[in-house]
């Protein structure tokens, strides 16, 4: 297994050094919607080596990571994860597929029947806004029921997803469809606001 550089290794929020850049660069805050997203299964905890890989081959790569803190019986320790577990985001030229899977570290491309599955940048951008946001941020089962809010104010402005109660908390559910997981983030109440019914 190969070992990540230590900037991977201390870094809370993301993996996705290019596409911010390219944004930075066209002045915009998203990621590059022009260009189609992808997901490649990794082994279990091979995301960060793979991404790695991914970035030096000049692949658009998009690792969102979370911060949890691990009890064992002689300490804690804060240790940072992958938000969707066995899964790294990529945009570029799916003609270097060949390269792209004998990458170490990569099973396959997500599909979605006989063609590779393109990830839709409106919700790898919301799962980006909710990474770079202060606020707790998990990982959480996939949701598809539910009622859906938007987000009206703050810096996860025009986000939706599915309202949830947790505790004393607000949470809001964010979906990547096509890789069936969720991941939530708690909001504030006031910032809320009901999207119609289509």
């Amino acid at each position: 297994m190969m070992n990540c550089p230590v900037e991977y290794e201390n870094q809370v929020g993301c993996i996705d050094e290019v596409a911010t850049d390219r944004a930075k660069q066209e002045g915009d805050a998203t990621l590059a919607s022009d260009a189609s997203w992808y997901a490649l299964y990794t082994r279990h905890q091979h995301e960060k080596a793979v991404a790695h890989h991914l970035e030096r081959m000049g692949f658009n790569v998009f690792l969102p990571l979370y911060r949890e803190v691990h009890q064992w019986r002689d300490r804690r320790k804060a240790v940072i994860l992958p938000l969707f577990p066995c899964y790294v985001f990529f945009s570029g030229d799916l003609g270097r597929r060949f390269e792209i899977l004998n990458t170490p570290g990569v099973f396959s491309l997500v599909c979605s029947g006989a063609k590779v599955g393109v990830i839709p940048a409106a919700e790898l951008d919301a799962v980006r806004r909710a990474v770079t946001n202060p606020l707790s941020l998990e990982p959480h089962p996939f949701l598809q029921c539910g009622e859906r809010i938007r987000v009206r104010s703050g810096p996860l402005a025009g986000i939706e997803g599915i309202v949830l109660r947790k505790k004393d908390s607000l949470r809001i559910v964010i979906s990547v469809e096509m890789l069936r997981r969720s991941v939530s983030i708690e909001v504030k109440e006031a910032t809320l606001e009901r999207v119609p019914c289509s």
